[in-house]
C-alpha cells in the first residue's frame, strides 16, 4: 500500500487549536498560545507558528490583536451582502452542519407586491417554498421563496431536505443577475417562534430577487436571528 503523506506541521497546529476551540475547551474572546508558546510547545519553526495563526484568523476562527496576542473569535454566523451561495454551504464552510425543516410547498399566486417584484399579473401563478435552516440544530434562517412556474417547472417536486432551493435553481435557471435588499424588521410570533428568538429582538432580513433568461426567477424572503447573524464584506472600488 502507498504510504500517506505526513500532515505539514501547520496543519497539525491548526487542528490542536481548532480542537481545543470545538470542545468548548477555549471559549469566545478566550487568549490563544502565542507564536512562541507554539513553537516550544510542538517543537516547530517560528514561521510554522505564524502560518497556524494568521490561517486560523483568515478562516475567522481568531482575532489578533497586535501587541496583545490571538483570542478566538465569537463566531456569528456571517455572509458576504453581494456573494450567492447556498445557506448549507455557508454552514458547513465554518465546519458546522446544516439540515432544513420544510414548512410549506406549494402552489400559490401572486398578490400585488409580488406581482410587482416579478412583474406579472396580479393573480398569476407562482410556486412557493417555505423552510427553516438549522446550523448544528439551532435555526439560522427562514427561507421564504417564490419561484416563477416556467423557469423551474418541477420546483415543487424536490426534496429539499438534502438540497437546498438554491442549489436546484441555480442548475435549471442559472443567475443572469441578482438583487438584494437589507433591513432591520421585528418579526412577526411565526418568525419569532420558528428562529427562536426574544420577543422584541430584531431579525436581519434579506429580500434576494434573481433573474434568469430576463425574468424574475425567485423572490426570497430571508430571516435571520439579529443576535446570532451578520453580513460582512470587503469591496475594491
Amino acid at each position: 500500500m502507498p504510504k500517506t503523506a505526513p500532515l505539514p506541521l501547520y496543519l497539525k497546529v491548526k487542528r490542536h487549536i481548532r480542537a481545543r476551540i470545538d470542545s468548548g475547551h477555549w471559549r469566545a474572546a478566550a487568549r490563544v498560545p502565542s507564536e512562541n508558546e507554539i513553537v516550544k510547545a510542538f517543537g516547530v519553526s517560528r514561521m510554522t507558528a505564524n502560518r497556524a495563526l494568521r490561517e486560523l484568523t483568515d478562516e475567522g476562527v481568531l482575532v489578533r490583536v497586535a501587541g496583545v496576542g490571538s483570542f478566538v473569535a465569537d463566531r456569528h454566523a456571517q455572509a458576504h451582502p453581494l456573494r450567492i451561495r447556498s445557506i448549507a454551504e455557508e454552514i458547513r464552510e465554518r465546519g458546522h452542519s446544516h439540515r432544513a425543516e420544510v414548512v410549506t410547498l406549494e402552489p400559490t399566486s401572486a398578490d400585488a407586491a409580488l406581482a410587482e417584484l416579478f412583474g406579472i399579473a396580479q393573480g398569476d401563478a407562482l410556486f412557493r417554498s417555505v423552510m427553516v435552516h438549522f446550523e448544528d440544530e439551532r435555526p439560522i434562517q427562514i427561507e421564504d421563496r417564490h419561484v416563477l412556474p416556467r423557469v423551474a417547472p418541477q420546483y415543487l417536486h424536490q426534496d429539499y431536505r438534502h438540497a437546498t432551493p438554491y442549489d436546484y435553481l441555480v442548475r435549471v435557471a442559472p443567475l443572469q443577475e441578482v438583487e438584494h435588499t437589507v433591513r432591520a424588521v421585528v418579526p412577526d410570533e411565526s418568525v419569532r417562534k420558528r428562529l427562536d428568538v426574544a420577543r422584541g429582538e430584531p431579525c436581519l432580513l434579506l429580500i434576494r430577487r434573481t433573474w434568469t433568461h430576463g425574468a424574475v426567477a425567485s423572490v426570497a424572503h430571508l430571516h435571520h436571528p439579529g443576535s446570532r447573524y451578520q453580513l460582512s464584506g470587503r469591496f475594491r472600488p
